[in-house]
């Protein structure tokens, strides 16, 4: 496609110069400044469709591709696609079709969490710019593996935690900055359910719209079983990373963000599965903290079967407390009294619009993958400190754990042959 190539010619000139300072090239315009960026979504089943929607009423993009490996799933994300914009994308089964085709920009990944890597590098080697939704990887070693695959092909890779993105939640952070109650030392945050049973899972076939063998694409292969999919698969750690990886790693990304810190001295966990006798393999009770460099802590709390859990996260400082609450903030002085009070709202889109104007601009986005992997990785190491019973004591530098070969044996994990992800 000649007009591809033309763009792909004029992005090596374009961004030769902001890459000088350390952004990421830009989407090129052969076209000009309105011509829209090219997308294909990979996982529509559920957060991929949502994703598919709100990239397609960007103005600045355009839904070219959907993918599933659930034939259904396609369907809807199609028809999601064509009431935006009135005409539907092109849909496909292996989302290496849409790597393969030269006219696309970006891929949007949200398949389930053991795909998120994999999925990222393949792109980044195609010279795709990647929005990944959160977790970014299923363990630390593949997470190491995106940042590298970023950089190396210079393209934007973004994680899907959307905070980072909202107005007020920014203006949050940046009041925390300033010290509105002085040297923060501690934050708190959870996540809170009332998840039901999953049962007792049994062999059965796989269902005729379904390529279990793509599913499980970079996993070592299992047998299908009538309790996995399309959710619960987040309970195994074969394909994985519970709750903590599901939805705590975005209230602890912000907590991260307003304590100013990286990766951790220390982590300890507690809890487990507390409630229902299933084939659930990770904690519906989870309790971790995280311990870092100048005297700062997080505390996350899980409770995947009782809905009253922590509200926000909230920051503790020498004068006071603040609280997010929902898409904005509250202020609190030493007494409890409340002496601030900013209300916000969330839009995704706002986080879709930044992972666009990045792709012109060559600018890292509000969520670069570098930041998307300290915050996953904080997940990561409270699983592995669940998972092996102990407190894991970690290189403050980069997040490895030291002296416990157990718990590095946690830190990747084996790959079905021909799927391993290479930089």
């Amino acid at each position: 496609m000649s007009g591809s190539i033309d763009r792909r010619q004029f992005l090596g000139k374009a961004a030769a110069a902001g890459f000088a300072l350390g952004a990421c090239p830009g989407v090129a315009r052969a076209g000009g400044a309105a011509e829209k960026v090219i997308v294909g979504v990979m996982g529509t089943n559920g957060r991929g469709t949502a994703l598919a929607r709100g990239f397609a009423g960007l103005d600045g993009a355009d839904v070219a591709y959907v993918c599933d490996v659930d034939e259904r799933a396609v369907l809807k994300a199609s028809r999601a696609v064509e009431a935006v914009h009135g005409r539907r994308p092109r849909g496909v089964g292996d989302f290496r079709k849409i790597l393969d085709d030269r006219a696309v920009d970006a891929l949007v990944i949200a398949a389930p969490d053991h795909w998120h890597a994999p999925a990222t590098i393949l792109a980044c080697a195609a010279g795709k710019h990647v929005y990944v939704e959160k977790p970014c990887s299923h363990n630390p070693r593949e997470g190491e593996l995106m940042v590298e695959a970023a950089r190396k092909h210079r393209v934007v890779v973004q994680m899907g935690n959307q905070r980072r993105s909202w107005e007020k939640i920014i203006e949050a952070m940046q009041e925390i900055r300033r010290g509105v109650v002085g040297r923060v030392y501690y934050s708190r945050a959870g996540y809170a359910n009332t998840r039901g049973p999953i049962g007792k899972g049994r062999k059965s076939a796989v269902p005729g719209w379904l390529d279990f063998d793509l599913w499980q694409g970079p996993a070592p292969r299992r047998e299908f079983r009538d309790n996995l999919l399309h959710y619960n698969w987040h309970w195994f750690w074969h394909w994985g990373t519970g709750e903590l990886g599901n939805n705590g790693v975005h209230t602890i990304d912000l907590c991260r963000w307003g304590l100013g810190v990286d990766f951790p001295l220390r982590v300890t966990s507690g809890g487990g599965r507390y409630h229902w006798r299933d084939d659930q393999e990770t904690p519906d009770t989870h309790v971790v903290t995280f311990d870092f460099a100048g005297d700062r802590s997080i505390v996350w709390e899980g409770l995947s079967c009782n809905s009253h859990g922590y509200g926000g996260p909230s920051f503790h400082g020498e004068s006071g407390t603040v609280v997010i609450e929902g898409g904005g903030y509250a202020v609190y002085d030493r007494s409890d009294k409340q002496v601030k009070r900013v209300s916000g709202s969330g839009n995704d889109r706002l986080h879709y619009g930044n992972f666009v104007d990045c792709l012109r601009s060559g600018r890292r986005p509000n969520a670069d993958i570098e930041g998307g992997h300290q915050s996953t990785l904080l997940c990561h190491l409270g699983n592995i400190a669940q998972r092996t019973g102990r407190t894991l004591h970690c290189d403050p530098s980069n997040g490895r754990i030291r002296e416990d070969r157990d718990a590095m044996a946690l830190w990747g994990r084996d790959y079905q042959e021909g799927w391993e992800p290479k930089v």
